[in-house]
């Protein structure tokens, strides 16, 4: 046995009895064995690994670092773990045969308030994980304790697991006997989404891809969605990632929320399934043969968000900006919505929404003021007491910021704007949450801590500071512990690029990606005996005017509808239109080529584009005019009678009146209406040529889109929820038998749409085809016909 360390304490352990995976320690039984060791490099950090005995914990820590081991000996076997504190015992939190919730709660209270105020900080998105540590990543890891590290940055192996090393490496050089080591803890948004445009190998994503979350409900597989979450959390361990900002488990009950895409849908129970099974995946590290093991290191805890549910934006609008801060329940279905949370309640976080929750009349939901939910007493003891939540909360990007604070800028502490910045974070960490997203310095968190004792002492809070805190650091903890992020935070680099991206991963995700397919229409034209490859087709160019937001202008973006280099891999002759563009590169007009000697026509339709959740979409910024969101193409004009005319959600004017955000009688802002456009030109390109080509249209679909624009001139209509055009293409020329099934059903039109109640699902009338068809929740064709419930 190598011992790269001096220093190690041996400790005769007695009676220890612990059950751990292929071996029970503290059994006449066991076989005895010692732990080993190795070293290891990316090329840039060192570090050493450590392997005990009988499926002991595997270890690791810097080469050069500070880390010492203590030894253990357990009947003839020698264990090695990992000496946190530099005191040369085996302190609880140090044991990894104990339950992560035993170490967490040991361990947070040998730590300081500065060193819970920083794992109460989580930090602002790093998207360079090519630049390595840097010194502003230097500056909150060592002053302000931080180690909550948001990477939004790309998936580049190399680049991500250098960059991870380093920081571990450099933590643990932060360690003293005032400051016992705690690793950095990397978290993502979901990374693993194919785009409607691509291909589906992931050549330049690194990872493999799979369809969104709202493509994921529509496989209705609680199976596919559990493959999903094991593979997912196993290439993110692979990049040193062991948090994800995911799943959001919204229920999608208002279809133009720009937030739909994100969701498993707008059925609570099948949503409640599958957001369990999402969880489960994650959190969870599998045998080879795909057996279960529970905990271990490929297993990533989940922070379902946005709890008690966010899907009912009014209008669709969406609460990252004040043009959407309120959700509306005027069907009274919170409780619906907060079902699928406590179905996935095992996840170790949870992530609170934006919104001002309001009901019917426009008062609150809970509670009696009019705050987003970090800042809602009443909300959160729903979210604890009632839904019987007991991981880390964390508020969403930005919550701690409000309008009126210097140089604002993504700024959403709704209902909060006037409170000083100190008096904010103590009315949330009262509330019960404990960390707060997007906050990099720990300043306001260390003066609500003095406020918080300062009250305590004048008798108006029941526990004292140092228990409030280290209830949080217990809880914040658990989530290091459990997926052996204390006991193994450096990556292995030869391994990473194994895992990552490897075969096998890929194959699985675009296999969900064609299970996700959903076909609504088909008049005899996909088949499986169908025979593509000699024919000639035709795909229409389109363009996008994009939306202005926070960050910047509009981006503009043109191109096929579909993307022309993967339909050459299923077509011999793909034409497209002869297209001309301005200085700017910008598209000046599209032709369609003559289509006398075309064997099909194959049309891209994208969801209307009404915005992003940073665009301010759906108020006029020069104006002050409100418009609907649309889900459909061509303008839609809010005239009809179920448009309401006062809204629910509206600020309190100074002279005491009620802001009405209604947008009766106003139009759409649609960016991307040259998709029907195209659709349009087909048709017209057909009637031209005087000759019968079919029509396959393909939605690449966000959200739910209003059929009666393309459905009745389609001979076959295929959705895909952000899947790459490989896997529509693969259903559309019969190479995959389609098997999805509409997660949120498609309106009739717009009037139905304002109809339906925000907070109710499957209350919308859907559209109805030729063939008596009805496009609701849960239809979908294969070949035989509708695929039964």
């Amino acid at each position: 046995m190598a011992l790269p360390k001096k220093g190690i304490a041996t400790i005769t352990a007695v009676g220890v009895a612990v059950t751990l995976t292929g071996c029970t320690f503290g059994s006449e039984s066991a076989e005895s064995a010692d732990y080993t060791t190795r070293e290891a490099s990316d090329g840039t950090t060192d570090f050493v690994v450590v392997s005990n005995p009988g499926g002991g914990a595997t270890l690791s820590y810097a080469a050069d670092g500070p880390i010492e081991l203590v030894e253990v000996d357990d009947n003839g076997s020698t264990l090695a773990f990992k000496d946190f504190n530099g005191n040369g015992e085996l302190d609880d939190f140090e044991d990894w045969r104990l339950d992560a919730s035993e170490r967490a709660a040991a361990y947070a209270e040998t730590l300081s308030a500065e060193q819970i105020s920083g794992l109460m900080l989580f930090s602002s998105h790093e998207r360079s994980p090519g630049d390595g540590l840097t010194d502003a990543q230097k500056t909150y890891l060592e002053d302000s304790h931080l180690r909550n590290v948001l990477n939004a940055g790309g998936s580049d192996v190399e680049e991500n697991v250098t960059w991870v090393n380093e920081v571990q490496a450099h933590v643990e050089t932060l360690t003293s006997a005032d400051a016992p080591y705690i690793p950095a803890n990397f978290s993502s948004d979901p990374r693993s989404e194919a785009q409607s445009g691509s291909s589906y190998t992931g050549e330049s994503t690194g990872v493999s891809l799979w369809p969104s979350v709202l493509g994921l409900a529509s496989t209705f597989s609680p199976e596919t969605i559990e493959e999903f979450g094991r593979v997912a959390s196993q290439e993110y361990r692979a990049l040193g990632i062991s948090n994800a900002l995911s799943p959001q488990i919204d229920l999608a009950t208002e279809p133009r929320w720009l937030r739909v895409s994100g969701t498993l849908g707008e059925n609570a129970e099948l949503a409640q399934s599958l957001a369990a099974a999402y969880v489960e995946g994650f959190q969870s590290t599998y045998s080879e043969d795909g057996e279960n093991l529970g905990w271990g290191l490929d297993s990533v805890p989940t922070t379902i968000k946005h709890a008690p549910g966010d899907g009912a934006g009014e209008g669709g609008r969406e609460s990252h900006t004040n043009v959407g801060k309120y959700a509306v329940f005027p069907g009274g279905n919170l409780d619906e919505h907060a079902s699928v949370f406590a179905a996935a309640k095992d996840s170790l976080g949870m992530m609170t929404n934006y919104s001002i929750v309001l009901d019917a009349d426009g008062n609150p939901v809970l509670g009696d003021e009019p705050v987003g939910t970090a800042y809602n007493g009443d909300a959160l003891s729903y979210i604890r007491d009632d839904l019987g939540f007991t991981g880390a909360i964390v508020t969403d990007w930005g919550v701690m910021v409000g309008s009126n604070d210097p140089e604002a800028f993504i700024a959403t502490a709704w209902g909060a704007e006037d409170m000083e910045p100190v008096e904010r974070y103590f009315a949330v960490l009262n509330n019960g949450v404990d960390m707060f997203g997007g906050v990099n310095d720990a300043t306001n968190i260390l003066a609500a801590y003095d406020l918080w004792q300062e009250r305590f002492e004048a008798g108006e809070l029941e526990i004292d500071a140092d228990t409030r805190w280290t209830e949080s650091g217990a809880r914040i903890l658990t989530a290091y512990f459990a997926p052996g992020l204390f006991d193994s935070p450096f990556v292995d680099l030869d391994r990473s690029l194994e895992v990552v991206g490897s075969d096998a991963n890929v194959e699985a995700g675009f296999a969900a990606q064609l299970d996700s397919v959903v076909m609504l229409k088909n008049d005899g034209v996909i088949a499986a005996d169908a025979d593509w490859s000699d024919k000639t087709v035709y795909i229409p160019h389109t363009f996008d005017l994009g939306h202005a937001g926070l960050f910047g202008p509009p981006a503009y973006t043109e191109g096929a509808t579909l993307n022309l280099e993967v339909a050459e891999e299923f077509f011999g002759t793909v034409v497209t239109d002869t297209v001309e563009y301005d200085d700017e590169g910008k598209v000046i007009s599209m032709t369609a080529p003559d289509l006398s000697d075309v064997d099909g026509v194959f049309v891209g339709l994208r969801s209307p584009n009404n915005g992003e959740p940073f665009s301010a979409a759906g108020v006029d910024a020069e104006t002050g005019e409100w418009y609907p969101f649309s889900l459909q193409w061509a303008p839609y004009t809010a005239d009809g009678e179920n448009v309401r005319i006062t809204s629910i959600g509206g600020d309190m004017m100074a002279d005491g009146s009620k802001e009405n955000r209604s947008y009766v009688g106003n139009t759409s802002r649609i960016s991307n209406a040259a998709d029907i456009d195209a659709f349009n030109r087909a048709i017209t390109a057909i009637a031209d040529a005087g000759v019968d080509i079919p029509v396959i249209t393909v939605v690449k679909a966000n959200n739910p889109v209003v059929p009666a624009e393309f459905e009745a001139q389609s001979d076959a209509v295929l959705v895909g929820f952000g899947v790459s055009d490989q896997a529509t293409l693969t259903v559309a020329t019969g190479g995959y038998e389609p098997q999805g099934r509409l997660p949120i059903g498609f309106p009739i039109d717009m009037d139905a749409v304002e109809a339906q109640q925000e907070d109710v699902g499957e209350d919308m009338t859907t559209y109805v085809d030729a063939a008596g068809n009805d496009w609701k929740f849960g239809f979908g064709l294969n070949y035989a016909g509708s695929i039964a419930e």
